[in-house]
């Protein structure tokens, strides 16, 4: 579980770089060089900023980062299936040994590639890759040991109810900027095929320049979110944001080659969709609990896992990019989490507490005395005759 990943991934981004380096035009493949240019590239995949001849790259491809995760995740629920680990206790030696190794791995690669052309910090190639690795080892184990059957046992129902509606409203975000991010690739095509054929000639060329997009796609995806829910996000000197616009150059990149040059005042209609996230969110938890207080507590549960995932999200999508005028990629995570926490919130409220079950007051049962009928003067009338129950008779004596 410690070694298999590091193994195979660094295989794979070797291999990677290996494919890029061999259909390039202009470039010489040597096995050697791929070897030594994929410890680099092991560290970029785990989010390990690095410069590159004097020059920072701290925004890195989120997609290379996302196979690392499942890749560590899969090899520590295996691991935990051949050694039988059922119990909650029994994961933590497996943790440990996965974290302890990618740590390790990470500092010893930043301190062989020092005095190269491409370095990176000691200390964050020590604490970064065996922080994701933590993570994603507890992620994979949680099933085989018993982490989610424990979760359920000891946590407040309504605290995992808002759990679960949270996971909801994260994947209902993320859709948002996939559709955000796919209607300005839609208005864009002219633009992205413009850059595609002038920036990228050649099967060559062209096919690194694929695999390049594709590897900042998820990173687009979290920018095109930010930009929907409203405080936007920003390269160098250019922010595009719902309420505001700051147009200027762009890099001849094809993925940015959807970023508007102007602003447009149908943008704020986008908001609509974080809105209607935050009402699926509420209409999820509409049968919750009884007590409307119980259902909005839920929903606050459910913003505080929105907000914390977009605070993860707005970090790793951005960073340093050189030192020249696209410098820096920013999504303001901080700001992202609050507002995506508010349209949780307030439409997940409303809906959960107008939505829920109505009190149903209790019927009335027939031993219930009914009220006696008031005279004309407000006076309740008289009994007529002898209304004292009938003595019950005196019980005979056995014979």
């Amino acid at each position: 579980a410690a070694l298999g990943p590091l193994a195979a991934g660094y295989a794979a981004v070797a291999a990677l770089l290996a494919l890029i380096t061999a259909i390039a035009s202009v470039a010489t493949f040597s096995v050697g060089g791929v070897l030594r240019a994929a410890a680099p590239g092991w560290l970029a995949a785990y989010q390990v900023p690095i410069t590159i001849a004097g020059r920072p790259l701290g925004v890195l491809p989120l997609l290379l980062t996302a196979g690392m995760c499942v890749l560590v995740a899969r090899s520590a629920a295996h691991a935990a299936e051949r050694l039988g680990c059922r119990e909650p206790g029994q994961a933590v030696g497996l943790v440990a040994w996965t974290t302890a190794a990618h740590a390790l791995f990470g500092v010893v690669i930043a301190l062989f590639c020092r005095g190269t052309t491409v370095v990176a910090e000691p200390l964050t190639a020590f604490l970064v890759p065996g922080a994701v690795a933590a993570v994603c080892a507890t992620v994979g184990i949680a099933r085989p040991c018993g982490l989610v059957d424990s979760a359920r046992k000891n946590l407040d129902p309504m605290a995992l109810r808002g759990l679960r509606a949270g996971a909801l409203g994260l994947a209902g975000l993320a859709a948002v900027g996939t559709l955000v991010f796919t209607m300005s690739l839609v208005f864009s095509l002219p633009t992205v095929a413009h850059l595609f054929t002038t920036t990228a000639r050649g099967f060559g060329s062209g096919t690194g320049m694929l695999l390049l997009s594709l590897g900042y796609l998820p990173n687009a995806i979290v920018s095109a979110l930010s930009f929907a829910v409203g405080p936007g996000f920003s390269m160098g000197s250019v922010s595009v944001g719902v309420f505001s616009f700051t147009g200027g150059v762009m890099p001849a990149m094809p993925l940015l080659g959807m970023v508007p040059e102007h602003g447009a005042r149908w943008w704020p209609a986008l908001m609509v969709l974080p809105a209607g996230v935050g009402a699926l969110v509420g209409w999820s938890l509409r049968n919750s609990h009884q007590k409307p207080l119980g259902r909005l507590r839920m929903v606050v549960i459910a913003g505080a896992v929105v907000g914390f995932g977009c605070v993860l999200l707005g970090a790793v999508a951005g960073g340093r990019l050189g030192s020249g005028a696209f410098n820096p990629v920013s999504v303001p995570a901080g700001l992202m989490s609050a507002i995506a926490f508010g349209w949780i919130v307030v439409p997940g409220g409303l809906m959960a507490c107008l939505a829920g079950p109505r009190p149903v007051k209790a019927p009335r049962t027939a031993n219930e005395s009914v009220p006696a009928a008031e005279t004309d003067d407000g006076e309740s009338p008289e009994p007529e005759g002898d209304q004292r129950p009938p003595e019950s008779p005196e019980p005979e004596e056995p014979s």
